[in-house]
Parts: structure tokens; sequence; C-alpha cells
């Protein structure tokens, strides 16, 4: 729900057509293949396509004792295929001008390029490549740990990245709290056998979602990926995840200042609340007009860094603020931000809410902009149900009740991390 576009659906057959602000004929298409694949397209006008292939297999799908063997295996599915090597692999997209990565998030894997709209089939050549041969060098194993390893020390080494990794632990038990990259006892303890069985497992044609955006032809993007997808049969594994809400403060030599974050868990992607939601984060701490802007940088010149996140899908959902702040004053921000909270409860007013819906609208239209983004959304919509929802974001915005906003701001439970200097 990140990256939702907002237009009126019009449904004819598995074509969508919409009028949206920027696109005259705005067209999306979808298809679920005889093997179980599911390809979604959006057509737009443009001299390139973003393309991505998630599989349905991420963190949340992982125990305590494997943490991190998602993460593990995108990286190596980058390390050689039984045809091309790594630099091969590279080299084959960015020598025609694209670009190629990945991320491991908690419900899939993400593949992707952006490349020029002629070039499109070598992209999807290289990614199908990825997606079904990949090596597993025993040599490439040991030296992608390493390189992970390393990835682990810049996550607790960045008193941002390490705050957002520690809160998601004070929102969730084990094992979906713990970081997607894994840590390095269970890093360790993965071996070859253990990546192959699991891709073998996930890596399979009904746990994908292919999706392209951009100036392609739907009819041939379906037609080269059935021709090059069997109707092998995987599994998805998914754990209950279990919420807790706590608070801790860490201490941690060379700060100069305190990073605090503040979540609550949020009503999940199928409860019409999730939107209430949005808005509520967004008149907290949604940019510089923002309520917790104005009240501790502006009107008191507590911090320079403020920042919300809305993170929701069918299985969890947690809104997020985060301020940057001189150690002695945690508390002064923390207070302030559960002060304002009962501030939303008691005194927002409709013409407050029709202004911050406004802003909720324009920032996703702004964020469609960008394919690799509207690739992602469409994506992670057909994750959490169907992508055509995708379209439906601006009407139900508009229909958050003033009521269902001053509600969610009436708090009860919440977690808390700050990371604040030793001395």
């Amino acid at each position: 729900m990140k990256n939702s576009l907002f237009s009126k659906k019009i449904a004819t057959s598995n074509l969508y057509i919409s009028n949206t602000y920027f696109f005259t004929m705005h067209r999306f298409k979808k298809k679920i293949l005889k093997n179980g694949m599911t390809v979604l397209f959006e057509k737009r006008n443009l001299p390139s396509v973003s393309i991505g292939i998630a599989v349905k297999c991420g963190s949340m799908s992982e125990y305590e004792k494997e943490k991190g063997v998602s993460h593990f295996i995108e990286h190596m599915l980058f390390k050689g295929t039984k045809t091309r090597s790594a630099e091969q692999i590279s080299r084959e997209i960015e020598k025609n001008g694209g670009i190629i990565n990945a991320f491991t998030a908690e419900s899939n894997t993400v593949y992707f390029s952006k490349i020029s709209s002629n070039r499109m089939n070598v992209a999807l050549n290289v990614l199908f490549d990825i997606l079904k041969n990949p090596a597993f060098d025993e040599s490439e194993i040991e030296k992608e740990r390493k390189v992970i390893f390393e990835e682990i020390k810049m996550r607790k080494d960045d008193p941002s990245l390490y705050a957002s990794d520690k809160i998601h632990t004070l929102l969730y038990n084990k094992p979906f709290g713990l970081p997607a990259s894994g840590t390095y006892e269970t890093m360790n303890s993965i071996d070859r056998n253990k990546l192959i069985n699991r891709f073998k497992q996930f890596y399979q044609p009904d746990n994908m979602i292919l999706c392209v955006v951009g100036n392609a032809n739907f009819d041939k993007i379906v037609k080269i990926t059935e021709k090059n997808f069997g109707n092998q049969k995987g599994k998805i594994s998914q754990f209950k995840i279990s919420k807790r809400n706590q608070s801790k403060i860490e201490k941690r030599k060379g700060l100069d200042q305190s990073i605090l974050v503040f979540a609550l868990h949020s009503p999940l992607y199928d409860d019409k609340r999730s939107y209430a939601s949005l808005v509520l984060n967004a008149l907290m701490a949604g940019g510089m007009s923002s309520r917790l802007f104005i009240e501790i940088r502006e009107k008191r010149n507590l911090a320079y860094m403020i920042a919300g996140e809305s993170n929701t899908s069918k299985n969890f959902s947690y809104n997020i603020i985060k301020v940057g702040t001189k150690k002695e004053n945690v508390n002064i921000v923390k207070n302030l931000i559960l002060d304002e909270f009962k501030k939303v409860e008691k005194d927002l007013d409709e013409g407050e809410l029709k202004q911050i819906k406004e802003q909720v609208i324009g920032h996703k239209k702004i964020l469609t902009e960008d394919s690799l983004s509207q690739m992602n959304s469409l994506i992670q919509h057909e994750i959490d149900g169907k992508a055509e929802d995708f379209y439906d974001f601006e009407k139900n915005i508009k229909n958050v009740k003033l009521k269902e906003v001053k509600d969610l701001a009436r708090i009860k439970q919440y977690s808390f991390f700050a990371l604040v200097p030793e001395n």
C-alpha cells in the first residue's frame, strides 16, 4: 500500500482503464498462467520499462534458526548461473543502459530491472536465467557470506538503520521480529544444501509474480514467460506473527545525537481503517507542515529530522515516527508525540482532515510517476489481495471518516526505542 495509484477504475474483462491526471487511457492487464504464475502489466508511453519478478518467499517464511536464508538466496542469484558469470549478469544489463537489483522483504523477494523498451527482452532473459538456473557455487557462497556479514555490520553502525531494525524487534516476537539479513549465528549455519533445498521449494512459477510497467506488448510478455517456465509447484510456509509492545533505550559510544522511534500497530491491509491509518501518519509526521514537525522542530527547535513511515500488508501493519534529538530531550520528545496524538483525538476537524487527504493523494501521484515504484506497488497489492485494488487508492482515501482517524489517535499501546550517546 506504500505506493498506491489513485484513480477511477472501470473493469472490462481483464483490462482496466482509468483516467488519471497524468495519463490518458492508463491501461492495466493481468493474467494467471496455467502454471500458476501471475503476470501484471501497466502500459505507459515511455522509452523504458520496469520489470520485476517477485517470489512469495521472504523473512516472514523463516524459522529462527534459518533467519536470513531468503536474503542469502537473493544475493546468490547474482553470483552466476549455469550459463552466465556474476560479471556477465550485470554487464549484459548495464552495457545495454539498464539497471538490475533485488531486495528481500517480509512477504517476498523481488528481482528487478529497468531498461530501454527496445531492450526489454535482454532484461527478461537475464532475470529468467537467474531465477531458473542459479549455480550456487560453493566458493561463491563463502565469499557472499562475508559480504552479508559486512551488510549486517553496516546496519548496526548506522544509527538510523539500527533503530529501524530494533523497533521491529520491539513490535514483534521471534522469528518475525528478527532482521531479514539474519544474524552471525544463523548466517554461519546456512550451507549450500539449505540454500538449494529452499530455492527448489519456493522458487517455482506458482509462487511468482511478474510485473512490467512501461512501453511493451502484454501478449508478447505472456508468450515469452510461458515459454521460459514449466509447471513445477512450490510451497509457501508462513508462521504466525505474534505482536508485542515494548520499550528500550540503548547507549552507544561515539554518538552526538539520539535517534528515537515511536511505533504503533495499525489496521491490516484488508481493513478499511488502514487508509485512515495512512492519513493519521501523514498528519503526524508527513512533511514540514505535519503536526509533529511544527511542534517539535519549528516551535521548540528540539530536532532537525522528523519522519513518518507506514508499512501495511495483509499479515502485519505498523506506523513509525522517527526523530533525531539531543539525549536530554528524548523523553520530552516522546511526551510531545503522545500529547499530539491526544490533541488529534480531541481537535481534528473536517477542514484539516480534507487538507491532509489531499496531501496523501498528491504525494502518491508523485510517487507513481516512477515506473519502478509503480511496479513494486502493483506487486505488493497482488500479494496482499488484488493488484486491481491499487487503482482505488484515491477513492479509499477520500472515504476516510473523521471518527476513524480520531479513534486511531487514541493510543493504548506503543513500542519505543532510543539509541542515545553513552556520555
